[in-house]
């Protein structure tokens, strides 16, 4: 087709949105406010650690290869990635731990140390997963919009059928008794900003993604992946412009026209222009886009006071450190535990409070790839799940006594001198994902992935605002994690090519 279309932020959804509309055919700019692309899957770099900043695994790599072919390339000549093994060491408060690896008989294995009736029931659990990846993933219909009720109501039997609506908690519950197991299969959700205790279970394709295709890792951090995209989409004729932020998103009546930018330069006196579009593709948060790109229009369906009722994800607490020693009882991915899990759950998402126990995630690249380090040193990203801003918790105050805690616990559960071995460190809040991704209440994952927020009842990815305008990202639909932005960008070009018979 003749015509033109903006992007609107550069995360991954983003970033693979734009090239299938380059592929296409359709002449595409990618605007980006920051000063490099990824969004949240940024990069940086400090005395000689590397830090990516968002994601930190690549779960289902062919999702990726598929934005590489659209433009009749692979993914293989742009990104080298290193697979996982385990994909994660789980450690819980009672000293236990488990390796969760793809191996169904080293899996087996390591759970009959704990109950060997959840051992058996391993492939039992498996088989009931396989027709939820099969509906979402073989059936594609992560990679369509959900947009119309009768595309919900041709899904909604398989959803009574396979049980996809009931709670993963509750549905991993059904195979595993000790309670490491019923941890250890029901956590995905919260990799996604949702609650285990009330995410639907179609979200345990997770588990059957990672068993079916693997971990990765993408050698040089994850940001290899972002420079990967966009020099694919350079490769084939995209425009790339950073330091550019869009304002606004014009419309004539209800069709979109083009996107005012705001340039990087005097305060005072900010550079503003006009990008013209037939087509126009938001990355942002879905309520900046509708409450502040859209916020000059009437609104019919997603007005403010609407958003302002949807359920935000948790937000997180982030520990950037470099250290001037090793650990090598860290795994490339790590995960801590404190002595409680649904309450500590309800505590993040219901309670909106910051308990005294959290649970931690740590990610060592260096175990993997030592580039992202000096030798002989450690870069280790340290997550902890806690409220959104919603919670009312004043992070200027709290951000040190809380860097305080964890670096306290984590030399309490085993790595000895860590504080004295800090070289870099760097806090980031929820109040950074705000100020940051014009996040809404700082949330770290966008919407909630819960029953009454997913598919249709998902901001569609084909806006009911206006004509022109497309959603991608973890706000809209099928939602968070790589997998599903990656899906997001797919289910989006599905209606563009609809609507202009692409």
């Amino acid at each position: 087709m003749s015509g033109n279309a903006v992007v609107i932020g550069s995360g991954f959804g983003g970033l693979a949105a734009a090239i299938r509309l380059q592929a296409a055919g359709v002449a595409t700019t990618l605007v980006e406010r920051r000063p490099q692309l990824g969004g949240r899957a940024g990069q940086f770099r400090d005395a000689g650690y590397v830090f990516d900043t968002g994601p930190s695994l690549i779960t289902a790599p062919h999702l990726i290869d598929d934005v590489f072919r659209a433009a009749g390339k692979r993914l293989r000549n742009y990104v080298s990635l290193v697979p996982l093994d385990p994909f994660y060491r789980v450690w819980f408060h009672d000293g236990s731990h488990l390796d969760y690896t793809s191996d169904r008989e080293r899996m087996k294995s390591a759970m009959a140390r704990f109950d060997p009736r959840d051992a058996e029931r391993f492939d039992d659990f498996f088989a009931a997963l396989a027709p939820i990846y099969d509906a979402v993933i073989r059936e594609g219909l992560g990679a369509r919009p959900f947009d119309t009720l009768s595309s919900m109501a041709a899904f909604s039997p398989s959803v009574v059928r396979l049980r996809a609506w009931e709670p993963v908690a509750r549905f991993v519950r059904r195979y595993f008794h000790d309670w490491r197991h019923q941890f250890l299969y029901s956590f995905h959700p919260l990799f996604l900003g949702g609650s285990p205790f009330r995410s639907p279970s179609i979200y345990l394709m997770i588990p059957y993604l990672e068993k079916e295709g693997g971990v990765w890792f993408a050698r040089g951090g994850m940001y290899s992946l972002v420079r990967g995209f966009e020099a694919l989409f350079r490769d084939i004729g995209g425009t790339v412009r950073t330091g550019v932020a869009a304002v606004r998103i014009e419309a004539d009546g209800r069709r979109t026209t083009g996107v005012r930018t705001v340039s990087d330069g005097d305060d005072e006196n900010p550079a503003e222009s006009l990008l013209p579009a037939d087509i126009v593709v938001s990355n942002a948060d879905v309520g900046h886009t509708y409450g502040k790109l859209l916020g000059h229009l009437r609104r019919r369906r997603w007005t403010d006071r609407r958003l302002a009722r949807l359920h935000q994800s948790m937000s997180c607490f982030l520990l950037y450190l470099g250290v001037r020693r090793q650990y090598p009882e860290l795994t490339h991915h790590t995960l801590i535990l404190g002595p409680r899990y649904e309450g500590l759950v309800r505590d993040i998402f219901d309670r909106k409070i910051l308990a005294d126990d959290f649970s931690m995630y740590l990610h060592a690249p260096t175990r993997t790839d030592p580039s992202m380090a000096p030798p002989g040193c450690e870069s280790l990203y340290v997550l902890v799940p806690v409220p959104n801003a919603a919670s009312g918790i004043d992070w200027k105050r709290e951000a040190e006594p809380m860097t305080r805690r964890v670096i306290e616990r984590l030399e309490a559960w085993g790595l000895d001198g860590l504080e004295d071995a800090i070289e870099v460190k760097h806090v980031f809040t929820p109040d950074s994902f705000r100020s940051e991704y014009n996040a809404t209440l700082g949330s770290a994952f966008g919407i909630e992935p819960r029953l009454t927020q997913t598919a249709w009842f998902r901001p569609h990815n084909r806006s009911e605002e206006v004509r022109g305008l497309y959603l991608v990202g973890a706000g809209t639909h099928p939602g968070a994690g790589v997998p599903g932005v990656i899906l997001s960008a797919a289910a989006a070009f599905h209606s563009i090519a609809e609507d202009f018979g692409l």
